[in-house]
């Protein structure tokens, strides 16, 4: 094990940062050890406030940057404790903070994640790559999704897939596809689907102070309501074209409220739980929906994330996706999840070595660019 990496992600779950030790030897794979550290009450309250605009103090953001960057710097050293690997055998850390604005159109496009890689380097004495998004911004893209490539490095030519046209799910707070053609010289191309998981974890906190629908159960329990999902669906951003990308700063309950009040429908008046069952709809009909216009080939569709997890969510989308074969990345080798932490630690390798990771098919780039920024102590 002579080129180890650990990644770290926290998502637009907000819920938690994944790390991810992996051994990237001689450009090869292995999942090393994991470790989830969840967000404090506290820091997930803030986090949602500042995404959804209800709280901008300079000060919050800057003392969160802090926060943030403490938690991640505990997470590596207890996954390094737990693994029995000393520091000095990590080459880097791919470290993706947590987005609090994702702007990727206009005249000012930008990313913002919170997460001091400064404080992350002096608690950990590891160099640490950082700020992955926004170069591919500089030059023209969408800043995401960025794991498309991680997902060609390791799933294009899997044993189980080489000869199918696939699509690599995940289902996070928002949905994002990598479609991954059997011909390899076909371009890949990949795109945020909408809301995976952000407005059923909203919803279900808000109705019953719950952090989210395990396995589903509170959705399927409920009915569909077919007006709220036509009111739901009229929205530009299911319809515009790829590139593509989005996060909880547009999808959120004022979104859904807005929505209702739009097209004069009671949202209090329609039960909880078919409110949480036509959101479930929603978050599967648009990605079958993606699929459909965006990869028509496709063969197989392999789910990680979150979402992976919930029963009938995927119960639903198969239902939508037909005669398209449905499994999760469990299938394909790697736990699903711990497919996107694996993805940061592949990235910083990727930028230590000086290899482009952006896919300008993917993200709209004018070119393919160096990712991250790389930040080391002193010595």
């Amino acid at each position: 094990m002579d080129d180890l990496y650990i990644g770290l992600m926290s998502g637009t779950s907000i819920d938690g940062v994944d790390a991810a030790l992996v051994d990237l030897s001689k450009q090869q794979f292995k999942l090393i050890g994991t470790l989830y550290q969840a967000y404090p009450d506290s820091i997930k309250q803030t986090l949602s406030n500042i995404i959804q605009d209800k709280q901008n103090a300079l000060a919050d953001q800057a003392k969160l940057d802090n926060e943030l960057a403490i938690l991640n710097a505990n997470a590596v050293n207890a996954l390094l404790k737990n693994n029995r690997v000393d520091p000095s055998k990590i080459t880097a850390i791919g470290y993706h903070g947590q987005t609090i604005f994702h702007q990727p159109d206009g005249d000012h496009p930008n990313s913002l994640q919170l997460g001091d890689a400064n404080v992350l380097v002096a608690k950990t004495g590891i160099t640490v790559v950082a700020d992955f998004r926004r170069m591919d911004m500089a030059v023209g893209g969408q800043g995401a999704p960025l794991v498309p490539a991680f997902h060609q490095f390791l799933f294009q030519n899997n044993t189980q897939t080489k000869s199918n046209n696939i699509a690599i799910l995940n289902i996070g707070g928002i949905a994002n596809l990598t479609i991954l053609p059997a011909d390899n010289t076909q371009a890949i191309t990949g795109f945020d689907t909408g809301p995976g998981n952000c407005l059923l974890d909203e919803w279900i906190q808000l109705e019953k102070d719950q952090a989210f629908d395990k396995h589903g159960t509170w959705a399927s329990q409920g009915q569909l309501n077919k007006r709220l999902l036509e009111a739901l669906l009229d929205d530009n951003y299911f319809s515009k074209k790829p590139p593509k990308s989005t996060g909880r700063e547009y999808f959120h309950l004022s979104w859904l409220r807005e929505k209702c009040k739009q097209k004069e429908i009671d949202l209090t008046a329609i039960p909880a739980q078919d409110v949480q069952s036509t959101l479930a709809s929603l978050s599967t009909i648009t990605i079958a929906r993606a699929i459909a216009e965006h990869a028509p080939g496709t063969q197989q569709v392999f789910v990680c994330g979150g979402g992976a997890h919930n029963q009938f969510l995927l119960e639903l989308l198969q239902a939508q996706l037909g005669e398209i074969s449905l499994a999760t990345t469990t299938e394909l080798g790697l736990d699903p999840d711990w497919v996107e932490a694996s993805a940061f630690g592949w990235l910083a390798q990727q930028r230590l070595t000086k290899r482009p990771a952006n896919i300008p098919s993917v993200t709209g780039a004018s070119k393919p660019v160096l990712l991250g920024a790389v930040y080391k102590e002193c010595n």
